[in-house]
């Protein structure tokens, strides 16, 4: 028996901690707070899912889960946890690009590209670009899932020349950076190393979900409701993007032109797709997030939400939830500072490092007085 809990562990873990991400809350916070909260049957929605831990945890613990994602790289990597192909079907696929690639041919890009992909694995990607379906595709998005994890990152272990797997540094700091150390591009065989990371993902196989699990590809403040069908949910937990820290769009440039975007940074891919600096907008996002998960909550349902302690951030949040959520009460927990956090790491002017939970739970019902 334990044993095979064990295969179920390793077959979660290999799979659920796919995706390099900026501030996702850890699984082990994600598996608590849901094991406390609710029972196994019922489901949790997370409305700003990132790359799906949530999703990933309620799923490992018998719970239905949902959750809603406007990043499409986050998204890829929250859809493939909840519905992988199996690896027969993505290396056949696999080789299939490669093939293509062979026949390739580069465009005119940017200098960049010549310092950071060898042309094979140029080739490659170009071909991914132009073939993979990963919106509507299981099995081009679990190999396009697979090739953003190691799009860039360590020259020895990626597709790229060195760099940082968690943020794509600027084209000109690159190019300066190589060129100083004197680190042109080596050549690379990208089936050789794609096929090693697939056999790797899937060395326990994959788990078999015994649970209904949706994740949205939208804008929370109005596509929540097409989470309706798991609805209703008892839990909701989620941790909203933190006010004017992190710019996933231009942070993840590389991989935003991997799936078709830009072939250089730029700081905004559309509304709710920047570094969240405008307050009022700020709180919009949330309280129109929010409005939106009223219908689709249990009346008795908990929340708990994950923020950081910085006074605007804070304060907007707890506000927006106590009026969207007038008949709940509000308790916040304190984190211990444990290293450095989400804020201090992507924003050096920080005043209050920590993050805070809320907590929001039915207020006690009275009971009627008799005689």
């Amino acid at each position: 028996m334990r044993s095979d809990q064990e295969l179920l562990e390793k077959q979660y873990f290999r799979w659920m901690k796919l995706g390099p991400w900026y501030a996702m809350f850890p699984m082990q916070f994600a598996l608590e707070t849901i094991e406390t909260h609710t029972k196994r049957g019922q489901a949790v929605l997370d409305p700003f899912m990132g790359r799906g831990t949530t999703l990933a945890a309620a799923t490992m613990l018998g719970r239905n889960s949902a959750g809603v994602e406007i990043n499409p790289i986050a998204w890829i990597y929250a859809k493939t946890k909840m519905n992988m192909a199996s690896k027969q079907d993505v290396l056949a696929r696999l080789h299939e690009v490669g093939k293509k690639a062979t026949r390739t041919q580069i465009p005119e890009l940017p200098e960049f590209f010549e310092w950071c992909f060898c042309p094979s694995v140029l080739k490659f990607l170009i071909t991914a670009q132009k073939v993979l379906d990963w919106e509507n595709n299981a099995v081009d998005r679990t190999l396009m899932a697979i090739i953003l994890v190691d799009l860039h990152g360590k020259e020895s272990t990626s597709l790229s020349n060195q760099m940082r797997q968690t943020k794509a540094m600027s084209p000109t700091y690159s190019i300066n950076w190589w060129r100083k150390n004197d680190m042109p591009v080596k050549h690379k065989d990208p089936i050789a190393l794609l096929s090693a990371k697939i056999e790797w993902r899937y060395a326990y196989e994959h788990p078999t979900h015994k649970t209904s699990s949706l994740a949205i590809f939208g804008d929370s403040t109005i596509d929540i409701v097409q989470t309706q069908p798991l609805a209703p949910y008892h839990l909701l937990l989620t941790s909203p993007p933190y006010y004017k820290v992190i710019n996933y769009n231009y942070d993840q440039w590389i991989r935003r032109w991997m799936l078709g975007g830009p072939n250089h940074p730029v700081f905004s891919g559309g509304k709710h797709q920047s570094v969240f600096g405008n307050q009022g907008e700020y709180q919009k996002l949330l309280e129109d997030t929010f409005l939106g998960s009223v219908p689709l909550l249990h009346d008795r349902a908990k929340l708990v939400i994950r923020t950081d302690a910085r006074a605007f951030t804070l304060e907007t949040t707890i506000d927006t939830l106590e009026k969207v959520f007038p008949n709940k009460s509000i308790s916040r927990i304190d984190r211990p500072v444990l290293g450095k956090t989400q804020t201090e790491l992507f924003n050096n002017q920080v005043d209050t490092p920590g993050e805070i939970d809320i907590l929001l739970k039915p207020r006690q019902r009275r009971t009627p007085r008799v005689g």
